[in-house]
């Protein structure tokens, strides 16, 4: 079965709704998008027949979806709107939560501590990302100035990476977001906005790396053999 061997960024951006297969799966196809599905689902211990059994489905459900196949002037106001706008909302609330989660619970033994440092250190580390992007990197894109936007390009999928060991961070601290039996309105509030703001987050790299920026890549080609 060929998808197996395909690389986890290719399938997220080929198939239409597989980065939801792929997140319930904990398969990292933003940061880890190299690895193929065969050697992600072994690694986290899914059979990957299984998953690929149900990409295959999805393949031949033929459902679109635009952003996919986007060009940069089409997908840059999408990810302002949909990513940069909704993170920036996100992270003062998950902060806000964490910390309250953290001062009434310290005593739990799975009180997720420091939770509130590193969500206000990705927050900061998050926030000068996009402004880079939004100030440098996307305008230059927008310009179709391909071949000198590869350097800033280079180093937004480097801090892609960073991104993606804060979220596994987040993993360690919260054991996966593993709630207790005893947890409060607000400790499952928090956990629950961490996981939509997980996915989105992953969602946003995985467009930026394998969608925007591969295009981006491809077009400077293109302009460097005219």
């Amino acid at each position: 079965m060929e998808l197996l061997e395909q690389p986890l960024g290719k399938l997220a951006r080929a198939i239409p709704g597989a980065t939801r297969i792929l997140y319930q799966y904990q398969l990292d196809f933003c940061c880890g998008g190299r690895q193929t599905l065969q050697e992600a689902a072994t690694d986290r211990g899914h059979n990957p027949r299984t998953i690929a059994a149900q990409l295959a489905e999805l393949q031949s459900s033929g459902e679109g979806d635009e952003w996919h196949n986007a060009r940069p002037e089409a997908l840059i106001p999408h990810i302002l709107e949909r990513y940069h706008e909704k993170h920036r909302q996100q992270l003062p609330e998950l902060i806000r939560l964490a910390t309250r989660v953290e001062l009434v619970h310290r005593e739990h033994p799975d009180c997720p501590k420091g939770l509130a440092a590193h969500l206000s250190g990705m927050f900061q580390e998050l926030e000068s990302h996009m402004m880079k992007e939004e100030q440098v990197l996307f305008p230059m894109l927008l310009r179709q100035l391909y071949q000198p936007a590869s350097g800033p390009i280079a180093m937004m999928r480097y801090e892609h990476d960073q991104h993606g060991m804060a979220l596994q961070g987040i993993e360690r601290i919260t054991n996966s977001l593993a709630l207790p039996n005893d947890a409060c309105d607000t400790w499952q509030a928090l956990y629950w906005e961490l996981d939509w703001f997980r996915a989105d987050l992953m969602e946003h790299i995985h467009l930026e790396n394998n969608v925007l920026f591969d295009t981006a890549q491809q077009l400077a080609g293109e302009h460097h053999h005219v």
